[in-house]
This record gives C-alpha cells, sequence and structure tokens, in this order.
C-alpha cells in the first residue's frame, strides 16, 4: 500500500509540472491515476509476481 501512496504522490508531482507546461490534458489523466491508486480500487501484486518469478527461475 505504500508503493500505490508514493506513486499517486509522485502522479500529483509531474501534474503540477504538466500543468505549469499547459498540458492540463495529461495533467487531468495523472491525477485520475492518483484518485485511483488512492481509492483502494487498485491492488498491489508486485510482490506476488515477484514470488512467482523467482520460485519459476529456481525449477
Amino acid at each position: 500500500m505504500d508503493r500505490l501512496k508514493a506513486q499517486a504522490a509522485k502522479n500529483r508531482e509531474a501534474a503540477k509540472v504538466l500543468r505549469l507546461r499547459g498540458r492540463d490534458t495529461a495533467a487531468e489523466e495523472l491525477e485520475d491515476r492518483a484518485d485511483e491508486l488512492e481509492s483502494g480500487r487498485v491492488t498491489d501484486c508486485t510482490d506476488a509476481v515477484s514470488g512467482l518469478i523467482s520460485w519459476a527461475f529456481r525449477r
């Protein structure tokens, strides 16, 4: 969950930069993605996928 919150914060910072450059549409997309990450509708499967890959290479 910490990775998702960290990514949401990065998305919001990037959206600020894009707004300063006049790219409002792209900034809105990043802010929407940040909202999704913070809402809990997105699941972080990084550890599970990493474990499966490690298991597969050991065989």
